[in-house]
């Protein structure tokens, strides 16, 4: 079976050698092989003809006239379409010191003249092999960075797609104030809020978690704003929409995923908040009187995930706000937030954070981002990030 390069086709070995003789000696061997052999007498015609059509490997002499093989090689190793081609020096010489310095300008093997052939056929043959390797793990890295590289587009386009469901600006009512902010930890998150406008001026403030990262998630999260929107529209129940969009969860199949989400339903007329969650952290409500925090929903309240139990039925409760009193929806990418020594920031670090001050309700929320960068500093971000807050101004 004749010795093959990595386009199938006889390898090819460029030949230097200033002495016919040993010129034809090693054409022969090498042919017999059925190697495609390329000979030459010097160092100028072995880098013409290498440039012409480079070849699979290089058997270099080092004492030649007008350029030695040192010299050759350095040429060689200067191009950057010909630095890959592997050279095996041949030479007389047996210094320690010239075999350093063939490996130190980029041989990759040396033979001492003289050399028995069996030694010359196992060694171009396993640096022939290893050139093939080489070039089929370069094509490989090359396809590799052309994939990362749509992937990359991709998941750009991905992550504007998904943006473009949140809302593209804050509700504006009378006497409230609303902040939202958002960051999911890849392209693309599992995070979702929205702000809907319900009839008698109400507004519906939603936050929601699905279980997961990275695409699954995102395109969970796309059905689960629409299908959240619709029941919100038309049920005039809070609750009730959450218990028909649980059912709607689980009549999608998607069986090994679930979301937790949470609803507060602003009435600005009469000053109260009607909330529902189903599995969410509890959102917190802030009181500017006292620069207290508590839990704005008790836990008999709160209901299972969305998607977890068909037919579960869901309750609201309802809580009053005063002059200056804020609501703060969060997921759990905020509490869980860690730091260097793989901490979490947890429900009491929010509490530290907003207890003893006065904020209005953006700065509440700015407040507490503030907090989890800093907490979180040094360390990669492993959750999706986001919270919603409105209150009386």
């Amino acid at each position: 079976m004749k010795p093959k390069n990595s386009a199938g086709q006889p390898a090819s070995i460029l030949v230097v050698d200033d002495t016919p003789a040993n010129l034809q000696v090693l054409a022969g061997m090498l042919k017999e092989r059925g190697y495609k052999v390329r000979p030459v007498l010097s160092g100028n015609q072995a880098l013409l003809a290498a440039r012409r059509d480079p070849p699979d490997l290089i058997l270099l002499d080092i004492n030649m006239p007008e350029m030695n093989g040192y010299d050759v090689c350095g040429h060689l190793k200067a191009d950057e379409k010909l630095k890959g081609i592997p050279i095996i020096f041949i030479s007389a010489l047996t210094e320690p010191l010239d075999k350093v310095k063939a490996f130190a300008i980029g041989g990759v093997d040396y033979l001492t003249k003289p050399f028995q052939m069996e030694e010359l056929h196992a060694r171009v043959e396993t640096h022939l092999k290893l050139r093939r390797l080489q070039i089929e793990l370069e094509e490989y890295s090359r396809h590799l960075e052309l994939a990362r590289e749509r992937l990359n587009l991709d998941l750009e386009l991905a992550r504007g797609v998904q943006r473009g469901f949140l809302p593209l600006q804050l509700p504006e009512v009378r006497g409230y104030e609303f902040f939202a902010y958002y960051e999911s930890a890849y392209e693309v998150g599992g995070d979702y809020y929205d702000f809907i406008l319900l009839p008698r001026q109400r507004v519906a403030v939603l936050l929601g978690d699905v279980a997961g990262k990275g695409v699954a998630a995102a395109l969970l999260m796309a059905k689960l704003s629409a299908d959240a929107r619709y029941c919100m529209l038309t049920e005039p129940e809070p609750a009730a929409a959450f218990t028909r969009l649980n059912c709607l969860m689980n009549q999608s199949g998607i069986a090994d995923r679930f979301v937790t989400l949470v609803a507060a339903i602003l009435d600005p007329g009469n000053h109260t908040v009607t909330l529902v969650s189903a599995g969410h952290p509890p959102p917190l409500i802030y009181h500017r009187a006292t620069r207290t925090v508590a839990e704005a929903i008790s836990n008999d309240v709160a209901g299972l995930p969305l998607g977890v139990l068909d037919g579960f039925e869901y309750a609201s409760c309802q809580v009053a706000l005063e002059p200056g009193d804020s609501i703060l929806a969060f997921t759990d990418g905020v509490t869980e937030a860690m730091d260097v020594q793989d901490l979490q920031l947890q429900t009491k670090g929010l509490y530290a954070a907003m207890q003893g001050e006065t904020y209005s309700p953006r700065a509440l929320g700015e407040q507490v981002v503030k907090v989890v960068k800093q907490f979180a500093d040094g360390r990669s971000q492993h959750d999706d990030i986001a919270l919603v807050g409105f209150g009386r101004t």
